[in-house]
């Protein structure tokens, strides 16, 4: 039997405030455990909790980003369940009333084109703590800081049928969280974490098999390949005549399989209630507007704009758009730039390549954007060549020094004297009487070898425009 999966996706995201969602307890990173809380995150007998503003602002960005309706009026409410990290033994959520709901995500990937992903709902809540397993002395012990730190839940609808749909999916609502700079996005300090849900069912039936669950999921490989195992998996449990059962589990990266964890919980196991401390959020469409009026571009629109501004073919704009601090390097470049094109490749193929390997974002490059400009300001004015700029390039990356400064200290500016280049050509075909009588007797892909003496001699400057005629006149001469 052919089966079909349907997959859905959680994605929790850390909103990008200073303080704490219910609480002015810092959200910082990395301190010292619980160094950050205070008696409403850890939730002492008679506190009680206040509403950030700017933790709403940033959710009702979320919302429009991802077109959805925001509600003017939401509620907060207890989600109840008991675990050392979670100190008032409720987690406060929005459950009934979410802030936002029925948007949609479009995604595109090379198996099932474009396509449209619904998003059920945006909702608030707060984080819970994190428990840290010490084996060396068989404890566990437990660290609030994350505590109170405000989250979104974006949920999708159960729209997506292959790993790679949930991965388009999920690096486009990365990038797009980035973009109106609500969430950092780190992955590893878990501020984008996704669960998914994936259930099979024969193909061509309408109704849903039995889902599991993936949790906290924090990186893109990750979440396809434990989407592709769990599809395996379910599909060999079918195929033996037993039932798939709902159940959590987890992704083992060392071993590259899932692992059960504990059966799934259903919304009535959470005895979700009203906050009685928490009055409905009401939102009018003041604030709306407002938030709506303050949107940066959004990487769709960006990606149509570098289309049409710079002439950049489809790929190239995906690529620069991908992350809003690459499309701002490659604008801040394109100031003083003509040739969009050339920049567009030296900045998908030799920056990322540079990043890539040495394990940096974009925010981290040893070449900043103005001494990347320089560089290819050299190259548009034909002071130097393509391979030599590869040179400067790699010794920017290593000293961070001004490229005009590398090519006027080594001597690196491209020789293009007409006179200087056909007395190197003929010493060249002096030296190498056997390749050119080969080449005069047909072998013309000999040319290449001549082209690459040329630049071995000059190590890289002669200008190929003027090197070109030069020696087809000179090979041809003696025919």
């Amino acid at each position: 039997m052919e089966f079909e999966p349907v997959i859905g996706l959680e994605v929790h995201a850390q909103l990008k405030t200073e303080t704490k969602i219910f609480c002015a307890c810092p959200t910082t990173f990395g301190n010292a455990p619980n160094a950050n809380t205070c008696p409403v995150c850890t939730g002492m007998p008679g506190v009680l909790p206040v509403l950030n503003k700017k933790a709403v602002t940033f959710a009702i960005k979320a919302g429009l980003a991802t077109h959805c309706t925001i509600a003017q009026e939401s509620r907060f409410d207890r989600k109840n369940y008991f675990y050392p990290d979670l100190p008032k033994g409720y987690q406060i959520s929005q459950y009934a009333a979410p802030i936002a709901e029925h948007g949609h995500l479009d995604i595109e990937t090379k198996d099932t084109g474009k396509k449209n992903i619904g998003i059920t709902r945006i909702h608030m809540e707060e984080d819970a703590g994190k428990l840290i397993h010490d084996p060396v002395r068989g404890k566990s012990l437990v660290d609030l800081n994350r505590t109170g730190v405000p989250l979104i839940e974006i949920v999708s609808e159960p729209d997506m049928h292959t790993p790679e749909e949930a991965g388009a999916y999920l690096r486009k609502l990365h990038a797009i969280l980035k973009y109106i700079d609500v969430c950092d996005g780190n992955m590893e300090q878990g501020s984008f974490r996704c669960d998914a849900n994936i259930s099979l069912r024969p193909r061509g039936q309408t109704e849903f098999g039995i889902r599991t669950e993936l949790k906290n999921l924090n990186s893109f490989r990750h979440v396809e390949k434990a989407i592709q195992y769990e599809i395996e998996r379910q599909a060999y449990v079918l195929e033996q005549g037993n039932a798939v059962i709902q159940e959590t589990r987890l992704w083992d990266p060392d071993k590259n399989r899932t692992v059960s964890m504990r059966g799934k919980e259903q919304a009535h196991d959470y005895r979700y209630f009203p906050d009685p401390d928490l009055v409905p959020l009401i939102v009018d469409k003041k604030w709306i507007q407002q938030v709506s009026d303050q949107m940066p571009e959004l990487p769709d629109e960006k990606r149509a704009r570098f289309m049409s501004q710079y002439q950049l073919s489809g790929y190239d704009a995906r690529v620069l758009t991908s992350d809003i601090h690459l499309a701002d390097f490659f604008e801040a470049a394109m100031i003083s730039l003509s040739n969009a094109k050339q920049a567009a490749n030296w900045v998908t193929s030799t920056l990322l390549g540079l990043l890539n390997a040495r394990g940096l974002d974009i925010t981290q490059s040893p070449v900043p954007a103005k001494n990347f400009a320089a560089l290819m300001k050299l190259l548009e004015s034909n002071t130097i060549t393509a391979a030599v700029a590869k040179t400067v390039f790699e010794e920017m990356a290593q000293t961070g020094n001004d490229p005009f400064v590398i090519v006027r200290q080594k001597g690196l500016e491209q020789v293009s004297d007409s006179t200087e280049l056909e007395s190197l050509v003929e010493s060249i075909l002096t030296q190498n009487p056997d390749e050119v009588a080969a080449f005069r007797n047909g072998k013309t892909k000999l040319f290449s070898f001549f082209m690459g003496q040329v630049m071995k001699k000059t190590r890289g400057k002669a200008d190929p425009k003027t090197v070109t005629p030069i020696l087809q006149s000179k090979l041809n001469s003696e025919k």
